[in-house]
Protein backbone atom coordinates (compact mmCIF):
# COMPACT_ATOMS: atom_id res chain seq x y z
CA UNK A 1 0.00 0.00 0.00
CA UNK A 2 1.32 3.45 -0.94
CA UNK A 3 1.11 5.96 1.72
CA UNK A 4 -0.91 8.87 1.00
CA UNK A 5 0.52 12.00 -0.27
CA UNK A 6 -0.29 15.56 0.43
CA UNK A 7 0.66 18.52 -1.98
CA UNK A 8 1.96 21.13 0.61
CA UNK A 9 3.18 24.67 -0.14
CA UNK A 10 5.38 26.77 1.92
CA UNK A 11 6.38 30.19 2.47
CA UNK A 12 9.03 31.23 5.00
CA UNK A 13 10.27 34.54 6.34
CA UNK A 14 13.90 33.92 8.10
CA UNK A 15 15.44 36.89 9.53
CA UNK A 16 19.17 35.61 10.34
CA UNK A 17 20.97 34.29 7.46
CA UNK A 18 22.09 31.11 8.99
CA UNK A 19 19.00 29.91 10.07
CA UNK A 20 17.47 30.31 6.73
CA UNK A 21 20.12 28.62 4.84
CA UNK A 22 19.28 25.81 7.26
CA UNK A 23 15.29 26.06 6.77
CA UNK A 24 16.20 26.16 2.75
CA UNK A 25 18.49 23.12 3.26
CA UNK A 26 15.62 21.12 4.26
CA UNK A 27 13.09 22.54 1.79
CA UNK A 28 15.25 21.82 -1.04
CA UNK A 29 15.27 18.32 -0.15
CA UNK A 30 12.11 17.62 -0.37
CA UNK A 31 10.47 20.55 -2.33
CA UNK A 32 10.63 22.33 -5.39
CA UNK A 33 11.56 26.20 -5.40
CA UNK A 34 8.47 27.97 -6.69
CA UNK A 35 9.69 31.64 -5.78
CA UNK A 36 12.48 32.97 -3.78
CA UNK A 37 10.94 31.57 -0.23
CA UNK A 38 7.91 29.81 -1.52
CA UNK A 39 8.63 25.73 -1.53
CA UNK A 40 6.12 22.92 -2.84
CA UNK A 41 6.03 19.66 -1.14
CA UNK A 42 4.44 16.31 -2.05
CA UNK A 43 4.87 14.49 1.73
CA UNK A 44 3.24 12.31 3.60
CA UNK A 45 1.50 12.91 6.85
CA UNK A 46 4.40 11.69 8.88
CA UNK A 47 7.19 13.95 6.56
CA UNK A 48 4.93 16.60 7.14
CA UNK A 49 5.10 16.51 10.48
CA UNK A 50 8.36 15.71 10.78
CA UNK A 51 9.36 18.57 8.73
CA UNK A 52 7.11 20.99 10.82
CA UNK A 53 9.20 19.59 14.18
CA UNK A 54 12.90 19.87 12.42
CA UNK A 55 11.80 23.35 10.54
CA UNK A 56 10.74 24.50 14.16
CA UNK A 57 13.89 23.84 16.03
CA UNK A 58 15.94 25.32 13.50
CA UNK A 59 13.76 29.23 13.46
CA UNK A 60 13.51 32.13 16.14
CA UNK A 61 10.00 32.04 17.24
CA UNK A 62 9.99 35.85 17.72
CA UNK A 63 11.63 36.69 14.50
CA UNK A 64 10.87 34.28 11.74
CA UNK A 65 7.66 33.16 10.45
CA UNK A 66 6.73 30.20 7.93
CA UNK A 67 3.61 29.27 6.49
CA UNK A 68 2.08 25.61 5.66
CA UNK A 69 -0.18 25.29 3.34
CA UNK A 70 -1.87 22.23 2.14
CA UNK A 71 -3.55 21.99 -1.42
CA UNK A 72 -6.54 19.46 -1.92
CA UNK A 73 -6.07 16.98 -4.58
CA UNK A 74 -9.03 18.55 -6.47
CA UNK A 75 -7.49 22.34 -5.63
CA UNK A 76 -3.97 20.83 -6.76
CA UNK A 77 -5.39 19.86 -10.54
CA UNK A 78 -6.80 23.62 -10.96
CA UNK A 79 -2.98 25.32 -10.04
CA UNK A 80 -2.42 27.81 -12.75
CA UNK A 81 1.24 28.27 -13.51
CA UNK A 82 2.61 31.71 -15.49
CA UNK A 83 4.85 30.58 -17.90
CA UNK A 84 3.46 26.85 -17.43
CA UNK A 85 6.52 25.22 -16.15
CA UNK A 86 4.91 22.15 -13.56
CA UNK A 87 6.88 20.32 -12.34
CA UNK A 88 5.74 16.24 -12.04
CA UNK A 89 6.03 15.13 -8.57
CA UNK A 90 7.13 11.21 -8.78
CA UNK A 91 8.59 10.06 -5.29
CA UNK A 92 8.53 10.77 -2.14
CA UNK A 93 12.09 11.17 -0.41
CA UNK A 94 11.53 10.38 3.42
CA UNK A 95 12.31 13.34 5.88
Amino acid sequence: MRAKKNFIVVAYDVADDRRRSHVVKMLEKIGVRINYSVFECMLTDVQFVKLQERISAEIDNREDRIVYYPICVNCYTKIVYQPDRRLKYEKVMVV
